[in-house]
């Protein structure tokens, strides 16, 4: 799974000891960031505390940028990387399947974990029933697999959508996401008085 893997070879241990450090620093930096606790996650639906958002959308841009430094220098082969088929309507149904998910439990399945690992019960319920539907699509739903594949595309991303390179979306996001940062900070300041005082 490692993009580097056609010039480096790792064993099953090796990497399955790189996803465990992997899993285990993300899982710490959430609970760190206090993103283990529902109050804090559901708080970006009252615009008061906008910190997951800015996280988040900061992460993918480092992400975005650091692929294409890694590419322009030859240390990355970006056709190593597996870019998921995409299906518009699944997604869509998926992404408000679990936008809904995360606004009546307060959790994603990352962030539910986190709470897990930190004793919280909510987390803990979150998290069984997040198995519980696993479970359930996998063995209620077997035709979906073939329906989603027979109508996903694959390698749509947006330089090959556009025909725009993609160290000119590289910039274009980091220029979004300064002007996001300015507008969620004047929505934190607009909606401040909503915070719940304790």
């Amino acid at each position: 799974m490692l993009p580097l893997a056609s010039t480096t070879e790792f064993t099953l241990g090796a990497e399955l000891g790189i996803a465990l450090v992997c899993g285990l620093g993300f899982g710490f930096a959430l609970e760190r960031a206090g993103f283990g606790s529902a109050r804090k996650l559901t708080a970006v639906f009252y615009f008061y505390d906008m910190a997951v958002v800015k996280v988040m959308f900061t992460a993918i841009v480092t992400a975005m940028v650091g692929l294409f430094a890694l590419s322009a220098v030859g240390v990355l082969d970006l056709a190593e990387l597996y870019v998921e088929p995409t299906n518009y309507a699944a997604q869509l149904g998926g992404g408000l399947l679990f936008g809904a998910g995360f606004i009546v439990g307060g959790y994603c399945p990352g962030t539910a974990m986190a709470a897990l690992a930190t004793g919280r019960k909510d987390g803990m319920v979150f998290a069984l029933g997040m198995l519980g539907g696993v479970l359930a699509y996998a063995e209620l739903t077997p035709g979906i697999d073939v329906w989603y594949k027979a109508h996903a595309t694959p390698e749509l991303t947006l330089p090959a959508l556009t025909g725009i390179g993609m160290g000119w979306w590289a910039l274009a996001f980091v220029a979004f996401l300064l002007f996001a940062a300015w507008g969620m900070g004047a929505l934190e300041r607009s909606f401040g008085h909503w915070r719940p005082q304790r």
